[in-house]
């Protein structure tokens, strides 16, 4: 059993993953404003603070901890620049932060699959957040999807055929593995398996896109697969 403290654990990915954990028996704590408390996932623990203070949840955690950074800006688009200099910087500074003063064990970080022609001011953030980790000197495991499919989730898969094209042509193959598409199954299988797997001590272990698709392959070799 595992001590998680997951920041954004009431959102697409957070409340999935919550469930996940759970059932595999960790202690599953989650950080909400008073206003979002109730929508945390039965069985967790509910730590009421600001995920762009750190002070508000610092006392919360301890050595043994593995602290989930999932906040961000909801359906993120060129068009949220600000947004993300708002909240999404700030509060993965904020978990470094906490996460350093406390002395964690380790921090999982939801970044995103990077180079890529689009949405520059976004993996900038996300890359800034990364510089973070690493200043830091944290344990760390570095999750870079590109677009996560799931209930509301789903436009991308009009792109498959052109995924598949790009997959096939030299010039354009590397960009399309990378920049590829993964589940909300299996993005939730790649975080369980973060949260047990973590890297050796001082190290950041980056998880690209096939990873993500890989961790679900393994999960279904050695046990049950979560829930979506």
């Amino acid at each position: 059993m595992r001590r998680v403290f997951i920041t954004g654990g009431t959102g697409y990915i957070g409340r999935r993953l919550t469930t996940a954990l759970l059932e595999r028996g960790h202690h599953v704590r989650i950080l909400a404003r008073a206003t979002s408390a109730g929508r945390v996932a039965p069985g967790a623990e509910t730590v009421l603070g600001n995920a762009l203070d750190p002070a508000s949840f610092v006392g919360a955690l301890r050595p043994d901890d593995t602290l989930v950074h999932l906040v961000g800006t909801p359906h993120p688009s060129p068009a949220k620049a600000l947004e993300f200099q708002r909240v999404d910087l700030p509060s993965i500074e904020a978990s470094v932060s906490a996460a350093a003063t406390a002395g964690i064990a380790h921090l999982v970080y939801v970044s995103v699959a990077h180079p890529a022609p689009v949405m520059k001011a976004y993996i900038d953030v996300r890359s800034r957040g990364e510089a973070a980790i690493e200043r830091a000197r944290l344990t760390a495991t570095v999750v870079r999807p590109w677009y996560v499919l799931g209930p509301g989730h789903w436009w991308p898969v009009i792109l498959l055929p052109l995924y598949g094209l790009f997959a096939l042509l030299p010039a354009t193959r590397a960009g399309a593995r990378r920049l590829g598409l993964v589940t909300i199954r299996q993005m939730v299988n790649a975080l369980v398996q973060a949260v047990e797997s973590p890297p050796p001590h001082g190290t950041i272990h980056v998880v690209d896109v096939s990873g993500i698709r890989g961790a679900s392959k393994e999960r279904r070799q050695s046990g049950p697969v979560d829930q979506v």
